[in-house]
Protein backbone atom coordinates (compact mmCIF):
# COMPACT_ATOMS: atom_id res chain seq x y z
CA UNK A 1 0.00 0.00 0.00
CA UNK A 2 1.99 2.92 -1.30
CA UNK A 3 0.67 6.10 0.19
CA UNK A 4 1.28 9.66 -1.06
CA UNK A 5 3.05 12.39 1.17
CA UNK A 6 0.02 13.99 2.53
CA UNK A 7 -1.40 10.61 3.34
CA UNK A 8 1.87 9.60 5.48
CA UNK A 9 1.34 12.97 7.22
CA UNK A 10 -1.91 12.81 8.07
CA UNK A 11 -1.83 9.38 9.22
CA UNK A 12 1.40 9.90 11.58
CA UNK A 13 -0.88 12.92 13.38
CA UNK A 14 -3.33 10.54 14.14
CA UNK A 15 -1.35 8.26 15.13
CA UNK A 16 0.07 10.55 18.33
CA UNK A 17 -2.14 12.37 20.58
CA UNK A 18 -3.60 15.35 20.33
CA UNK A 19 -5.75 17.58 22.89
CA UNK A 20 -8.75 16.65 23.82
CA UNK A 21 -8.00 12.72 22.07
CA UNK A 22 -6.11 11.27 25.00
CA UNK A 23 -8.88 8.71 25.46
CA UNK A 24 -8.58 7.54 21.77
CA UNK A 25 -4.97 7.17 22.24
CA UNK A 26 -5.35 5.37 25.55
CA UNK A 27 -8.12 2.80 23.38
CA UNK A 28 -5.21 2.60 20.46
CA UNK A 29 -2.42 1.59 23.68
CA UNK A 30 -4.89 -1.22 25.00
CA UNK A 31 -5.04 -2.43 21.35
CA UNK A 32 -1.72 -2.80 20.90
CA UNK A 33 -0.92 -4.23 24.25
CA UNK A 34 -3.57 -6.64 23.63
CA UNK A 35 -2.48 -7.65 20.11
CA UNK A 36 1.44 -8.36 22.00
CA UNK A 37 -0.22 -10.10 24.77
CA UNK A 38 -2.41 -12.66 22.12
CA UNK A 39 0.89 -13.37 20.02
CA UNK A 40 3.61 -13.95 22.53
CA UNK A 41 1.03 -16.34 24.20
CA UNK A 42 0.36 -18.15 21.65
CA UNK A 43 4.48 -18.19 20.20
CA UNK A 44 5.18 -19.29 24.05
CA UNK A 45 2.45 -21.59 23.97
CA UNK A 46 3.35 -23.51 21.08
CA UNK A 47 6.71 -23.25 21.35
CA UNK A 48 6.87 -25.03 24.91
CA UNK A 49 4.63 -27.92 23.52
CA UNK A 50 6.77 -28.58 20.51
CA UNK A 51 9.55 -28.36 22.82
CA UNK A 52 7.98 -31.02 24.97
CA UNK A 53 6.92 -33.37 22.11
CA UNK A 54 10.29 -33.02 21.02
CA UNK A 55 11.90 -33.54 24.07
CA UNK A 56 9.68 -36.67 24.91
CA UNK A 57 10.12 -37.76 21.33
CA UNK A 58 13.73 -37.78 21.35
CA UNK A 59 14.32 -39.08 25.30
CA UNK A 60 11.84 -42.03 24.57
CA UNK A 61 12.86 -43.01 20.97
CA UNK A 62 16.43 -42.57 22.44
CA UNK A 63 15.96 -45.51 24.91
CA UNK A 64 13.03 -47.86 23.29
CA UNK A 65 14.10 -46.97 19.62
CA UNK A 66 11.68 -46.34 16.69
CA UNK A 67 10.52 -49.98 16.99
CA UNK A 68 10.53 -53.28 18.95
CA UNK A 69 10.57 -56.66 18.33
CA UNK A 70 9.30 -58.79 21.44
CA UNK A 71 8.28 -62.27 22.31
CA UNK A 72 4.93 -63.12 23.34
CA UNK A 73 6.13 -64.67 26.62
CA UNK A 74 8.94 -62.07 27.45
CA UNK A 75 11.39 -64.14 25.51
CA UNK A 76 12.76 -64.14 22.19
CA UNK A 77 14.76 -66.73 21.36
CA UNK A 78 16.91 -67.02 18.42
CA UNK A 79 16.95 -62.94 18.34
CA UNK A 80 20.07 -63.60 16.43
CA UNK A 81 18.21 -64.39 13.03
CA UNK A 82 15.78 -61.19 13.71
CA UNK A 83 18.65 -58.88 14.18
CA UNK A 84 20.20 -59.51 11.18
CA UNK A 85 17.03 -59.56 9.20
CA UNK A 86 15.88 -56.14 10.62
CA UNK A 87 19.66 -55.13 9.64
CA UNK A 88 19.44 -56.34 5.63
CA UNK A 89 16.02 -54.05 5.93
CA UNK A 90 15.87 -51.03 3.95
CA UNK A 91 15.59 -47.88 6.52
CA UNK A 92 16.56 -49.89 9.42
CA UNK A 93 19.99 -48.23 10.29
CA UNK A 94 20.58 -51.10 13.74
CA UNK A 95 18.92 -53.89 15.52
CA UNK A 96 20.01 -54.56 19.12
CA UNK A 97 18.53 -57.06 21.34
CA UNK A 98 17.62 -55.42 25.05
CA UNK A 99 16.15 -57.59 27.85
CA UNK A 100 13.76 -55.25 29.98
CA UNK A 101 12.02 -56.59 33.13
CA UNK A 102 9.77 -54.99 35.96
CA UNK A 103 11.49 -56.14 39.14
CA UNK A 104 11.98 -55.17 42.76
CA UNK A 105 14.75 -52.99 44.12
CA UNK A 106 15.67 -52.68 47.71
CA UNK A 107 18.54 -50.83 49.70
CA UNK A 108 18.25 -49.05 53.10
CA UNK A 109 14.88 -50.49 54.44
CA UNK A 110 13.43 -48.98 51.28
CA UNK A 111 11.64 -51.02 48.65
CA UNK A 112 10.79 -49.55 44.86
CA UNK A 113 9.07 -51.26 41.83
CA UNK A 114 12.27 -50.79 39.14
CA UNK A 115 12.56 -51.80 35.29
CA UNK A 116 15.65 -53.51 35.05
CA UNK A 117 17.31 -53.08 31.50
CA UNK A 118 19.87 -55.66 29.99
CA UNK A 119 22.24 -54.01 27.13
CA UNK A 120 26.05 -55.09 25.59
CA UNK A 121 28.25 -53.25 26.93
CA UNK A 122 28.87 -51.21 23.62
CA UNK A 123 25.29 -50.56 23.17
CA UNK A 124 25.25 -49.01 26.65
CA UNK A 125 28.44 -46.62 25.79
CA UNK A 126 26.72 -45.75 22.15
CA UNK A 127 23.90 -44.68 23.99
CA UNK A 128 23.86 -40.96 23.76
CA UNK A 129 20.84 -40.57 26.13
CA UNK A 130 22.79 -42.31 28.93
CA UNK A 131 25.82 -41.78 28.24
CA UNK A 132 25.91 -37.89 27.92
CA UNK A 133 23.05 -37.66 31.34
CA UNK A 134 25.35 -39.36 34.02
CA UNK A 135 25.28 -37.42 36.77
CA UNK A 136 27.39 -39.55 39.37
CA UNK A 137 29.97 -42.36 38.93
CA UNK A 138 31.28 -43.90 35.86
CA UNK A 139 29.75 -45.75 33.22
CA UNK A 140 32.89 -47.76 32.23
CA UNK A 141 32.81 -49.04 35.09
CA UNK A 142 30.01 -51.60 34.53
CA UNK A 143 31.26 -54.11 32.93
CA UNK A 144 30.27 -58.17 32.62
CA UNK A 145 31.00 -59.64 35.92
CA UNK A 146 31.39 -56.29 37.96
CA UNK A 147 28.39 -56.80 39.63
CA UNK A 148 27.72 -52.99 39.25
CA UNK A 149 24.72 -51.66 37.69
CA UNK A 150 23.41 -47.92 36.77
CA UNK A 151 20.39 -46.59 38.07
CA UNK A 152 17.98 -43.65 37.65
CA UNK A 153 18.46 -40.71 39.98
CA UNK A 154 15.32 -40.71 41.03
CA UNK A 155 15.45 -44.08 42.00
CA UNK A 156 18.58 -43.44 43.79
CA UNK A 157 16.56 -40.61 45.94
CA UNK A 158 14.23 -42.88 47.12
CA UNK A 159 16.45 -45.90 47.44
CA UNK A 160 19.23 -43.61 49.47
CA UNK A 161 21.73 -45.07 47.06
CA UNK A 162 25.14 -43.46 45.63
CA UNK A 163 28.22 -44.91 43.57
CA UNK A 164 29.60 -47.47 45.61
CA UNK A 165 26.31 -48.52 47.84
CA UNK A 166 24.33 -51.51 47.49
CA UNK A 167 21.19 -52.48 46.01
CA UNK A 168 19.45 -56.07 45.76
CA UNK A 169 16.84 -56.75 42.96
CA UNK A 170 14.03 -58.66 43.67
CA UNK A 171 12.93 -61.97 40.82
CA UNK A 172 10.19 -64.04 41.42
CA UNK A 173 11.78 -66.30 39.11
CA UNK A 174 13.53 -68.09 41.69
CA UNK A 175 14.25 -71.50 42.60
CA UNK A 176 11.50 -74.48 43.32
CA UNK A 177 11.45 -75.63 47.07
CA UNK A 178 9.00 -77.43 49.65
CA UNK A 179 7.22 -74.76 50.08
CA UNK A 180 6.89 -73.15 47.17
CA UNK A 181 9.17 -70.89 44.81
CA UNK A 182 11.44 -68.87 46.67
CA UNK A 183 12.06 -65.11 45.02
CA UNK A 184 15.69 -64.66 43.45
CA UNK A 185 17.50 -61.89 45.48
CA UNK A 186 20.99 -60.76 44.02
CA UNK A 187 22.99 -57.64 45.19
CA UNK A 188 24.63 -55.14 42.85
CA UNK A 189 26.89 -51.90 43.86
CA UNK A 190 25.70 -48.77 42.06
CA UNK A 191 28.30 -48.10 39.44
CA UNK A 192 26.59 -44.59 38.13
CA UNK A 193 23.58 -42.66 38.75
CA UNK A 194 21.71 -40.92 35.38
CA UNK A 195 19.33 -38.30 34.94
CA UNK A 196 17.37 -38.41 31.23
CA UNK A 197 14.73 -36.24 32.28
CA UNK A 198 12.17 -38.06 32.07
CA UNK A 199 10.66 -38.78 35.33
CA UNK A 200 9.48 -42.08 34.50
CA UNK A 201 12.58 -43.58 33.46
CA UNK A 202 14.91 -42.35 36.42
CA UNK A 203 12.44 -43.18 38.75
CA UNK A 204 12.51 -46.88 37.44
CA UNK A 205 15.68 -47.95 35.49
CA UNK A 206 18.14 -50.44 36.50
CA UNK A 207 20.70 -50.57 33.14
CA UNK A 208 23.32 -53.54 33.25
CA UNK A 209 25.21 -55.25 31.22
CA UNK A 210 23.35 -58.51 28.71
CA UNK A 211 25.35 -60.85 30.43
CA UNK A 212 24.14 -60.16 34.16
CA UNK A 213 20.62 -59.29 32.99
CA UNK A 214 20.44 -62.94 31.28
CA UNK A 215 21.51 -64.52 34.68
CA UNK A 216 19.62 -62.81 36.92
CA UNK A 217 16.66 -63.79 34.97
CA UNK A 218 17.81 -66.89 34.50
CA UNK A 219 17.01 -66.46 30.33
CA UNK A 220 19.76 -68.24 29.38
CA UNK A 221 20.89 -67.07 25.62
CA UNK A 222 17.79 -65.62 24.86
CA UNK A 223 17.11 -61.78 25.00
CA UNK A 224 13.45 -60.32 25.90
CA UNK A 225 13.23 -57.87 22.70
CA UNK A 226 14.92 -56.48 19.92
CA UNK A 227 15.23 -52.68 19.16
CA UNK A 228 15.08 -50.75 16.00
CA UNK A 229 15.96 -47.46 14.60
CA UNK A 230 15.59 -46.32 11.61
CA UNK A 231 16.19 -43.40 9.48
CA UNK A 232 12.74 -41.65 9.30
CA UNK A 233 10.37 -42.47 12.65
CA UNK A 234 7.40 -40.96 10.35
CA UNK A 235 7.83 -44.04 8.22
CA UNK A 236 8.36 -46.82 10.73
CA UNK A 237 5.39 -49.30 9.89
CA UNK A 238 6.24 -49.16 6.34
CA UNK A 239 10.51 -50.04 7.22
CA UNK A 240 9.97 -52.83 9.44
CA UNK A 241 6.67 -54.37 6.96
CA UNK A 242 9.16 -56.55 5.65
CA UNK A 243 9.68 -57.96 9.79
CA UNK A 244 6.24 -59.26 9.93
CA UNK A 245 6.92 -63.03 7.84
CA UNK A 246 10.25 -63.30 10.09
CA UNK A 247 9.02 -62.76 13.37
CA UNK A 248 5.09 -64.27 12.98
CA UNK A 249 4.97 -67.15 15.75
CA UNK A 250 7.71 -65.39 17.82
CA UNK A 251 6.67 -62.46 18.69
CA UNK A 252 5.10 -58.43 17.93
CA UNK A 253 6.27 -55.54 16.31
CA UNK A 254 5.54 -52.58 17.98
CA UNK A 255 6.47 -49.02 17.02
CA UNK A 256 7.04 -45.29 18.87
CA UNK A 257 3.44 -44.65 18.04
CA UNK A 258 1.67 -47.73 19.62
CA UNK A 259 3.64 -47.92 22.58
CA UNK A 260 2.90 -44.01 23.22
CA UNK A 261 -0.43 -43.37 21.26
CA UNK A 262 -2.31 -41.77 24.05
CA UNK A 263 0.45 -39.57 25.39
CA UNK A 264 1.54 -38.11 21.58
CA UNK A 265 -2.40 -38.13 20.89
CA UNK A 266 -2.89 -36.13 23.79
CA UNK A 267 -0.33 -33.14 23.25
CA UNK A 268 -1.83 -32.87 20.01
CA UNK A 269 -5.13 -32.81 20.49
CA UNK A 270 -3.91 -30.20 23.24
CA UNK A 271 -1.81 -28.31 20.98
CA UNK A 272 -4.91 -27.35 18.66
CA UNK A 273 -6.86 -26.39 20.96
CA UNK A 274 -4.50 -24.76 22.54
CA UNK A 275 -4.01 -22.25 19.29
CA UNK A 276 -7.44 -21.79 18.44
CA UNK A 277 -8.16 -20.54 22.32
CA UNK A 278 -5.11 -18.13 22.23
CA UNK A 279 -6.38 -17.35 18.52
CA UNK A 280 -9.49 -15.48 20.47
CA UNK A 281 -7.28 -13.26 22.77
CA UNK A 282 -5.91 -11.96 18.85
CA UNK A 283 -9.61 -11.61 17.78
CA UNK A 284 -10.57 -9.50 20.41
CA UNK A 285 -7.67 -7.28 20.17
CA UNK A 286 -8.94 -6.73 16.92
CA UNK A 287 -11.82 -5.85 17.89
CA UNK A 288 -10.56 -3.06 20.25
CA UNK A 289 -8.37 -2.08 16.70
CA UNK A 290 -11.63 -1.50 15.40
CA UNK A 291 -13.15 0.11 18.26
CA UNK A 292 -10.17 2.49 18.58
CA UNK A 293 -10.50 3.38 14.64
CA UNK A 294 -14.47 3.51 15.26
CA UNK A 295 -13.71 6.31 17.75
CA UNK A 296 -11.23 7.92 15.63
CA UNK A 297 -13.76 8.40 12.30
CA UNK A 298 -16.06 10.19 14.82
CA UNK A 299 -13.74 12.34 16.55
CA UNK A 300 -12.33 13.23 13.06
CA UNK A 301 -15.63 12.91 10.78
CA UNK A 302 -15.04 17.09 10.15
CA UNK A 303 -11.07 16.95 9.81
CA UNK A 304 -12.28 14.29 6.53
CA UNK A 305 -14.48 16.34 5.03
CA UNK A 306 -12.56 19.05 4.80
CA UNK A 307 -9.72 16.82 3.04
CA UNK A 308 -12.22 16.31 0.37
CA UNK A 309 -13.34 19.31 -0.39
CA UNK A 310 -10.00 20.16 -0.74
CA UNK A 311 -9.52 16.82 -3.09
CA UNK A 312 -9.08 13.77 -1.41
CA UNK A 313 -10.05 10.86 -3.02
CA UNK A 314 -12.34 8.18 -0.90
CA UNK A 315 -9.67 5.96 -1.60
CA UNK A 316 -7.07 7.75 -0.15
CA UNK A 317 -8.76 8.63 3.09
CA UNK A 318 -9.54 4.92 3.47
CA UNK A 319 -5.33 4.15 3.03
CA UNK A 320 -5.20 6.55 5.64
CA UNK A 321 -7.27 4.83 8.10
CA UNK A 322 -5.68 1.97 7.19
CA UNK A 323 -2.80 2.93 7.45
CA UNK A 324 -3.54 3.70 11.00
CA UNK A 325 -5.12 0.44 12.52
CA UNK A 326 -2.58 -1.53 10.55
CA UNK A 327 -0.22 0.11 12.28
CA UNK A 328 -1.47 -0.68 15.14
CA UNK A 329 -1.33 -4.28 14.93
CA UNK A 330 2.41 -4.32 13.36
CA UNK A 331 3.75 -2.36 16.48
CA UNK A 332 1.85 -4.96 18.71
CA UNK A 333 2.45 -8.01 16.41
CA UNK A 334 6.19 -6.92 16.86
CA UNK A 335 6.03 -6.38 20.14
CA UNK A 336 4.42 -9.84 20.99
CA UNK A 337 6.99 -11.58 19.28
CA UNK A 338 10.29 -9.73 21.42
CA UNK A 339 8.31 -10.45 24.10
CA UNK A 340 7.72 -14.15 23.19
CA UNK A 341 11.32 -14.49 22.11
CA UNK A 342 12.47 -13.03 25.92
CA UNK A 343 10.09 -15.29 27.83
CA UNK A 344 11.53 -18.51 25.94
CA UNK A 345 14.92 -17.31 26.44
CA UNK A 346 14.55 -17.08 30.47
CA UNK A 347 11.64 -19.68 30.80
CA UNK A 348 13.18 -21.75 33.28
CA UNK A 349 14.41 -18.61 35.45
CA UNK A 350 10.75 -17.06 35.07
CA UNK A 351 9.32 -20.26 36.58
CA UNK A 352 11.83 -20.84 38.93
CA UNK A 353 11.15 -17.11 40.05
CA UNK A 354 7.46 -17.46 40.56
CA UNK A 355 7.94 -20.84 42.18
CA UNK A 356 10.21 -18.94 44.88
CA UNK A 357 7.48 -16.50 44.99
CA UNK A 358 4.19 -18.33 45.69
CA UNK A 359 6.09 -21.64 47.28
CA UNK A 360 4.79 -23.86 44.87
CA UNK A 361 6.04 -26.51 42.61
CA UNK A 362 4.52 -25.60 39.43
CA UNK A 363 6.28 -28.09 37.06
CA UNK A 364 6.53 -30.86 39.17
CA UNK A 365 8.05 -34.00 37.11
CA UNK A 366 6.10 -36.92 38.05
CA UNK A 367 3.59 -34.82 36.71
CA UNK A 368 5.03 -32.93 33.58
CA UNK A 369 7.34 -36.37 33.01
CA UNK A 370 10.05 -33.59 32.35
CA UNK A 371 12.30 -32.03 34.72
CA UNK A 372 12.92 -28.69 33.11
CA UNK A 373 10.53 -26.63 30.89
CA UNK A 374 11.41 -27.03 27.54
CA UNK A 375 10.98 -25.00 24.36
CA UNK A 376 11.42 -25.46 20.20
CA UNK A 377 10.41 -22.71 18.02
CA UNK A 378 9.27 -23.38 14.73
CA UNK A 379 9.85 -20.19 11.74
CA UNK A 380 6.67 -21.93 10.16
CA UNK A 381 4.42 -21.36 13.02
CA UNK A 382 5.53 -18.29 14.12
CA UNK A 383 5.02 -16.81 10.47
CA UNK A 384 1.33 -18.34 10.75
CA UNK A 385 0.86 -16.95 14.22
CA UNK A 386 1.86 -13.68 12.34
CA UNK A 387 -0.10 -13.99 9.42
CA UNK A 388 -3.13 -15.05 11.15
CA UNK A 389 -2.63 -11.43 13.77
CA UNK A 390 -2.28 -9.28 10.13
CA UNK A 391 -5.23 -11.07 8.82
CA UNK A 392 -7.39 -9.93 11.68
CA UNK A 393 -5.99 -6.64 12.06
CA UNK A 394 -6.50 -6.20 8.72
CA UNK A 395 -10.45 -7.41 8.85
CA UNK A 396 -10.93 -4.93 11.71
CA UNK A 397 -9.60 -1.92 10.43
CA UNK A 398 -10.99 -2.38 7.13
CA UNK A 399 -14.44 -1.49 8.18
CA UNK A 400 -14.02 1.91 10.18
CA UNK A 401 -11.86 2.97 7.21
CA UNK A 402 -14.43 2.39 4.44
CA UNK A 403 -16.51 4.08 6.61
CA UNK A 404 -14.62 7.10 6.99
CA UNK A 405 -13.84 7.00 3.06
CA UNK A 406 -17.53 6.92 2.80
CA UNK A 407 -18.07 10.53 4.68
CA UNK A 408 -20.30 12.69 2.49
CA UNK A 409 -18.41 16.11 2.85
CA UNK A 410 -21.73 18.22 1.93
CA UNK A 411 -23.60 16.71 5.45
CA UNK A 412 -20.74 17.29 7.64
CA UNK A 413 -20.08 20.73 6.37
CA UNK A 414 -23.67 21.70 5.66
CA UNK A 415 -23.92 24.05 8.79
CA UNK A 416 -20.55 24.94 8.83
Amino acid sequence: MILDRYERMIARRYLLPSKGEGFIFVVAGFSVTAVALGVAALIIVMSVMNGFRAELFDKIVGLNGHAVVTGYDGRLGNWQQIADQAKATPGVTSALPLIEQPLMASANGRVEGVLVRGMRMSDILANKTITSNVVAGDLKSIVPGSGRVAIGSRLAEALGAFPGSEISLISPEGRSTVVGTVPRIVSYTVGAIFEVGIYDYDKAFVVMPMEQAQELLMLGDQVGMVEIQTVDPDKVQQIVAPLQPVVRGRGIITDWRQMNAALFQALEVERVAMFVVLCIIILVAAFNIASSLIMMVRAKTRDIAILRTMGASRRGVRRIFMTVGLTIGIVGIAAGALLGAVFLFFRQGVVNAIQFITGQNLWDPSVRFLTDLPSKTDPFEVTAIVGVALLLSFLATYFPARRAASTDPVQVLRYE
